[in-house]
């Protein structure tokens, strides 16, 4: 795995996007001059994307290559709030109660300094 990317979850990401735009395998990879298997391999992962195809998918389906890589963009105004919310997903009721504690105070404190 080079940069310690999971081509997997990148891949995840590719198919999500494409799927919100409601393009399909084939349109992409017409719009990439690819083959329809191509983009199959790397949405399951099977394949590393270079810059210039990753660069290629983001400008089709209008993502920023920032959340294909990392799971989220600044360019998005909730992006902070998107992320914590993928954050506590798999958090139990326990867990996330936990957490509620934690970040009360602060929310508060932060309330005081406005």
């Amino acid at each position: 795995m080079a940069l310690g990317y999971d081509f997997q979850v990148i891949g995840n990401r590719i198919r999500k996007a494409r799927e919100v735009k409601g393009i399909t395998q084939d349109m992409l990879a017409k719009a990439m001059e690819v083959s329809n298997a191509y983009i199959s391999k790397i949405e399951r992962g099977k394949t590393p994307i270079n810059l210039d195809n990753l660069s290629k998918i983001c400008e089709t389906l209008e993502t920023p290559a920032e959340y294909i890589l990392t799971g989220t963009s600044t360019a998005a105004d909730d992006y902070m709030h998107n992320e914590i919310m993928e954050m506590l997903e798999g958090c139990s009721p326990d867990k996330i109660k936990l957490i509620a504690q934690v970040i009360k105070p602060l929310i508060d404190y932060k309330g005081r300094l406005d």
